[in-house]
Order: structure tokens, then sequence, then C-alpha cells
């Protein structure tokens, strides 16, 4: 199961997500310029392809993992290879510039999951 987001979902097909690949969290790339993400699919470079084929920059792509059930705090996991790009001044797996974490995030509370929003996954 993977969805090109460009509205925000609901909680049930936040947990058809989860429960489709890996029961506790969601691989999901986001299009910080565009304000889409792609979520679901066994790796993030699903994700990648299917937002480029629609029109995304791969500069404006990264990479990272939802957590719905962890607290607000630690429900975005920063990290996919996808982000390992020099060019772009990305050297590691996790998005190290600070200001494209905060856009993630406010993306990721727009279209999926807000800090107000808690979800306790089914067993």
């Amino acid at each position: 199961m993977l969805l090109l987001i460009d509205k925000k979902i609901d909680t049930i097909t936040i947990l058809k997500l989860c429960q489709a690949h890996f029961g506790n969290f969601i691989k999901f790339v986001a299009d910080i310029d565009r304000k889409v993400i792609a979520a679901g699919g066994e790796m993030h470079a699903d994700a990648e392809v299917l937002l480029l084929n629609n029109g995304s920059k791969q500069v404006s792509l990264w990479g990272a993992n939802l957590y719905p059930e962890n607290e607000p705090e630690k429900r975005i996991e920063f990290e996919s290879f996808i982000n390992i790009r020099p060019l772009d001044d990305n050297m590691a797996l996790t998005v190290q510039n600070a200001e494209i974490r905060h856009k993630i995030k406010n993306l990721v509370e727009a279209l999926l999951l807000s800090p107000e929003e808690l979800i306790q996954l089914e067993d």
C-alpha cells in the first residue's frame, strides 16, 4: 500500500498503512516544496519514485518514518537511505538541516497526524 497524499488523511488510513508493512510505523517521503507526501511501501525509494513520477524534484524529497503510537516529540524519525545526498549537504541517513526537519514535521502534522491526535494501534 503506497499513497500519494496532498490532503489530510484519517487515522483509519494511517493504521492501514502501518499494518500493511511494518505494524507500528510508516515509511514516507515528503516533498517539502510541493507539500505532498508519499506514504507506505516497504522502501523509501518506492515513495521517492512515486513522487518523482508525479512532478517532484529530487532536491525537495526527504525520507522519514512515522510512529503514530509514540508521543508527539518521538513520532517522526528523520532517517532514510535516500537522505544521503552530498550534493545537498546531507552526508548521513538523518536529515541534518533543522529547517528541513521543521518543514517535514509541519507537513506530517498537516497531512498525517497532528500532535493532538493520539491513536493506539490495534494488536
